[in-house]
C-alpha cells in the first residue's frame, strides 16, 4: 500500500465545481422565467382579457340596443316598415352579445382553473428551487473544501522528501559539547 495518495484529477473536481456553478446560474434564470411567465399569464387572464371582454360586452349590448331601436322605429313608422335586414341586424347583435357573455364565462372559469392547475406545478418548482439553491450551494462549499484539502495534501512532502529519523542501532550519539 503506497504511503501517498495518487491524486490525479483535482482539475476534474475543479471543472465539475465550475460547471455546477454555471448550471445553477442557468437554472436560476430558467426558474425565474417560469415564475415570470406564470405571473404574466395570470395578469393577462385576470386583468387584460377581463377588461377587454367587459368592454366588448358593453359595446355589443349598445349595438344590440341600437338595432332593436332601429327595428322598433321602422315598425312604428308610417313611412318605413321593418325589413328582414332590421331583423337580421337584431339577430346578429344578439349573437354577438351571447358570444361576449360566453367568452366572459370561459374567462371566469379559467381564472379559477389557472390557480388550481398551476399551484401544484409552482410548488414543485419552489421545491426544485430550494434544492438547487440550498443543497447545491452546500455542495459547492463542500467541493471548495475538498479542493483546499487536496491542495494542502498535495503540498505536503512525500515520504522520500521527509528527513529520516536516526536509526536505533544501540549506539548513542554523543551529546553536543557545550562551550
Amino acid at each position: 500500500m503506497p504511503e501517498q495518495a495518487q491524486i490525479t484529477s483535482v482539475e476534474a473536481i475543479a471543472a465539475f465545481r465550475a460547471n455546477l456553478i454555471v448550471f445553477l446560474s442557468q437554472a436560476r434564470a430558467a426558474l425565474e422565467e417560469v415564475g415570470a411567465e406564470l405571473a404574466h399569464t395570470r395578469l393577462w387572464v385576470e386583468d387584460d382579457r377581463d377588461k377587454f371582454w367587459m368592454t366588448e360586452l358593453r359595446r355589443r349590448e349598445r349595438r344590440l340596443e341600437e338595432a332593436k331601436n332601429e327595428l322598433f322605429s321602422a315598425s312604428m313608422s308610417k313611412f318605413q316598415e321593418a325589413t328582414p335586414m332590421h331583423h337580421l341586424a337584431v339577430r346578429r347583435a344578439q349573437q354577438a352579445v351571447q358570444e361576449a357573455e360566453a367568452k366572459l364565462g370561459v374567462l371566469k372559469k379559467w381564472n379559477r382553473e389557472l390557480d388550481n392547475r398551476s399551484a401544484p406545478l409552482m410548488k414543485q418548482i419552489e421545491q426544485l428551487h430550494g434544492f438547487l439553491f440550498t443543497d447545491m450551494t452546500r455542495a459547492i462549499a463542500t467541493l471548495d473544501q475538498t479542493l483546499k484539502t487536496l491542495d494542502a495534501y498535495a503540498a505536503t512532502p512525500g515520504p522520500a522528501a521527509r528527513p529520516q529519523p536516526p536509526a536505533a542501532s544501540g549506539k548513542s550519539t554523543p551529546p553536543e559539547a557545550k562551550p
